[in-house]
């Protein structure tokens, strides 16, 4: 292990110095990275949900600028008009494509799967980036958690139903974007829904990103003989409004310690673009350098685990197992 990579692994374990914009600022100086939009994306299509606010506002304007065509999935049909035109306004010529879908209604994101296959018959870059956090438990009208079908099964539907356009891409990248609070939190598989116990908003949606990194995984174990890579990573502690919605007395705690939305998204902007990141699937990053899955041995999920987590996500769904062979 060279200096450098002992200074970051140090600062990893240390946590606060390695979430925080110190921790960006290290290793930006340490490894001296080319700006992440250096990356051309002329002709690519990317699929982004959670695009008009935040971490995924920040990424459409990275994508437009890098010439990417941005297909946009989000809830609110005004808002997605509105950021659609803030980038046509930025990037005169680009061509925006807008998909309204509730990511926590499992017939929602059907029907914006195809929706998004009729206008990007090739998708060459999935970014699962919508979440959200509720102060109190829901139940979907489908009957589902809301935070568990928002982070886990609306995405899982929409990976599925978008793997032939993935498939029909050279270079098919699916980057999920989690949240160190997964760290912990262990996934109870018998209690996915979150029925048992007193329901924390913050518990349940940590238990929601760890189930989405343990799927990433298994996409990646399943999609290894295609050309598909799938990784997921997360963007430290970033100043956006979910964050200070969500839990303001963190964010006021950290304050000036907050990353920059740009300097959050720099690793989903370079595992969506860079040529080199494409090398590495079934991982998890944290400024462009693969981290642990799991900090606490209580936390972690074997591979038989993960294994029952993707059986019972595809039961829960409805639909066909999109890998059967896996």
């Amino acid at each position: 292990m060279n200096a450098r990579d002992l200074i970051d692994d140090v600062a990893e374990v240390l946590v606060v110095p390695s979430f925080t914009r110190l921790g960006f600022g290290l290793r930006r100086r340490l490894y001296t990275w080319p700006d992440a939009e250096c990356s051309t994306m002329a002709g690519r299509t990317v699929v982004l949900t959670g695009p008009t606010s935040g971490l995924g506002r920040e990424a459409a304007g990275a994508f437009a600028r890098m010439g990417a065509r941005p297909v946009l999935v989000g809830r609110d049909a005004g808002r997605l008009e509105r950021i659609s035109a803030e980038l046509a306004a930025e990037t005169p010529g680009i061509d925006v494509v807008v998909v309204v879908a509730d990511m926590s209604s499992l017939v929602s994101v059907r029907t914006a799967a195809d929706r998004i296959l009729e206008a990007a018959p090739q998708i060459d870059v999935l970014v699962d980036n919508a979440g959200a956090m509720f102060p109190t438990r829901e139940v979907t009208s489908e009957g589902f958690e809301r935070t568990f079908a928002t982070m886990v099964l609306g995405p899982f539907v929409l990976v599925s139903r978008l793997l032939p356009g993935l498939l029909a891409s050279p270079d098919p990248r699916i980057v999920a974007v989690t949240s160190g609070g997964m760290y912990t939190q262990a996934l109870p598989l018998d209690d996915l829904g979150y029925e048992r116990g007193e329901y924390n908003g913050a518990r349940a949606y940590a238990r929601a990103k760890r189930a989405q990194v343990a799927l990433v995984r298994e996409w990646a174990r399943r999609l290894r003989g295609t050309a598909v890579v799938a990784n997921a990573m997360h963007p430290g502690w970033a100043n956006t409004p979910g964050l200070e919605a969500s839990l303001p007395g963190f964010a006021r705690l950290v304050g000036p310690g907050l990353r920059t939305a740009a300097e959050g998204v720099d690793t989903m902007i370079w595992l969506a673009a860079a040529p080199e990141a494409r090398e590495t699937t079934g991982r998890l990053f944290l400024d462009r350098r693969t981290r642990p899955f799991d900090r606490l041995p209580s936390t972690r999920l074997s591979r038989d685990e993960r294994r029952a987590l993707w059986d019972a996500v595809v039961a829960l769904t409805g639909d066909p197992d999109p890998t059967p062979a896996g």
